[in-house]
């Protein structure tokens, strides 16, 4: 598939596709706009035309035009490859082959080490007293709701499940590749309330880990990150346990938390899910669609809840599903607060569903004083975002005459109104997958690329190299990049060096950050930051060089060698006295 990469990319300006989803400034020899990735106020998406790649520097995404489009349309490399093709015109049949086997293998194989970690986060809770009584007494979960959901413990120690899977024949690339370990290949869950994440069919892919201390310095949840099985864009948690139920209604009801499925599951109410703590996506809906056309969202009535709920509609739209609002009563934050009140008020908050524009619009109009002409302009230009988002015109001539008879305007004022603001509007762009106001996974290792970049620009600061080596670096990439300029120092990298080509994607992108960050730097000022970054670069190195070695002596004083356990203990004593 290479010479078809090579090909489809040839034909097709990057500015252009990327500037059908983002809405681009032309930035010197570079076009930038807002990230749509996260929720930033300022520009910091850069797209590089000479280069051809991207950076989004508010999230450390970055790549060519087919990881973008894989980013924003929530799809594979070959489905994002098809969709290119088309729009260049290549037929990727010349160039087909078969790949498929490895991959299907290697999710057999994930799957495995997902299903045995759910097996033993389970045996984890049963043995352990203080997350049984979390479980149970705090949380006031059934055994029964338990087994269904598969809710286990994960225990408070650095390589439990590790040293488990090990010993189940899987290797640390095989962890890695299931997101069940951190950066230094530890467990990733720790001292949490395991709610595992399966596909439609029960499979798990993933999990959700709930602390279970009162640890202010922890996050409160942390979720498995993309992998080939999960990718939260397309999760829909709880669907297995609900679509029985949701037949049975014919109509689903989305919620925001796993928990608020799990509580409902509990009391009876059983066709509930959740979006897996990201933004509701087309393929949340087209998965829900295929049980039943009806959805009912409980969304919170706050500016980000009715933000999240307009963004759904014309997604419903587009997927053909009819949509609406369950509103929760007064004092209660979530339908798992009101379920513990009384379940009977959540089943009818339920049935008291109303159709989401009505419900829009209401929201608009407790912002504004619709008595006075200012407040009825705020309220109809609102709406009429909302309106020009339905396709049907029978449906918008329906709100057109609700919101003239709530404002006392008429129908030829709020039909020129709406046209007007019509020709008025930026260019539409494609609506981007890729959720905008949710935590963004975080790259700890950010101020690599910082460094990498000025040591590839900026030869004066080659003499800052003594004591760095590439181990001291998190990936081949960075890696390959650190030897490059350790054994080319005095000179400035201008483009990719043919010792570099494997990783040319990576290259540009820092190529473009050391054009974007440090191109208006004194040369002091890009040296000492320069001496600042290879000093954390050394400190982080010498950190995971003690939590290594301490968990080797853990495990040499377990099984009472004493011997080793020594050795370790003289390696540590001499890193420390290194700092």
């Amino acid at each position: 598939m290479q010479d078809a990469k090579e090909e489809v990319r040839s034909r097709l300006n990057i500015e252009d596709v990327i500037g059908e989803y983002v809405q681009l400034k032309r930035a010197g020899r570079n076009f930038k706009g807002l990230s749509p990735f996260s929720g930033e106020k300022t520009p910091s998406f850069y797209v590089s035309p000479d280069k051809n790649i991207w950076h989004d520097f508010s999230s450390n995404k970055g790549g060519d035009v087919f990881s973008f489009v894989m980013e924003v349309e929530g799809i594979d490399f070959r489905q994002a490859l098809e969709l290119l093709a088309r729009k260049a015109g290549v037929d990727l049949s010349v160039y087909d082959t078969a790949g498929s086997q490895r991959v299907a293998q290697l999710k057999k194989r994930l799957h495995e080490a997902h299903r045995l970690a759910a097996q033993y986060y389970q045996q984890s809770l049963v043995q352990n007293q203080r997350a049984l009584e979390y479980v149970f007494k705090k949380r006031a979960l059934s055994k029964e709701i338990v087994q269904t959901f598969g809710i286990g413990y994960a225990p408070d120690r650095g390589d439990a499940l590790v040293q488990f899977l090990t010993k189940k024949g899987f290797n640390k690339q095989e962890l890695r590749q299931a997101g069940l370990v951190n950066r230094y290949d530890s467990d990733l869950f720790r001292g949490r309330m395991m709610i595992p994440l399966s596909d439609p069919t029960g499979q798990v892919i993933g999990f959700t880990g709930r602390i279970v201390s009162d640890d202010p310095n922890a996050p409160k949840y942390l979720n498995t990150p993309q992998t080939l099985l999960y990718d939260k864009g397309r999760h829909v948690f709880g669907l297995a346990q609900a679509k029985e139920a949701i037949r049975q209604q014919d109509y689903s009801v989305v919620v925001e938390g796993n928990l608020d499925v799990v509580s409902s599951h509990q009391a009876g109410i059983t066709g509930v899910v959740a979006t897996a703590g990201t933004a509701l996506t087309e393929h949340h809906l087209k998965a829900l669609g295929r049980l039943s056309n009806n959805i009912r969202f409980a969304f919170d009535g706050d500016r980000a809840g009715i933000a999240a709920t307009e963004r759904a509609i014309p997604m419903a739209q587009e997927v053909g599903v009819d949509v609406m609002v369950i509103s929760l009563p007064e004092g209660s934050k979530d339908p798992d607060e009101l379920i513990k009140k009384d379940p009977g008020l959540w089943q009818k908050a339920i049935d008291d569903a109303e159709p989401v524009v009505d419900w829009i619009l209401r929201q608009y109009s407790k912002r504004e004083d619709l008595s006075t002409a200012t407040g009825k302009r705020r309220y109809s230009t609102a709406a009429m975002n909302v309106i020009r988002s339905l396709k049907d015109p029978v449906e918008q001539d329906h709100y057109l005459q609700l919101i003239g008879s709530q404002t006392g305007s008429s129908q030829g004022a709020l039909k020129d109104k709406l046209a007007g603001t019509a020709v008025s509007e930026a260019p539409k762009l494609k609506p981007i997958v890729a959720p905008t106001d949710t935590e963004l996974v975080i790259d700890n290792y950010i101020y690599q690329d910082n460094l990498l970049a000025a040591l590839l620009v900026d030869p004066a600061t080659h003499d800052l190299l003594a004591g760095i080596n590439a181990e001291m670096f998190s990936n081949e990439a960075r890696r390959a990049v650190v030897d490059y300029v350790l054994a080319n120092q005095g000179s400035p990298v201008l483009d990719t060096p043919a010792d570099l080509q494997k990783f040319d994607t990576y290259v540009k992108i820092l190529l473009l950050k050391a054009d974007t960050r440090f191109a208006d730097w004194s040369d002091q000022d890009r040296y000492l930051e320069t001496a600042r970054l290879v000093r954390q670069v050394i400190t982080e190195h010498r950190q995971k060089q003690k939590n290594e070695l301490n968990r080797d002596l853990r495990a040499a004083e377990e099984i009472g060698d004493e011997a080793k356990a020594s050795e370790i203990r003289a390696k540590l004593n001499k890193l420390i006295k290194e700092t």
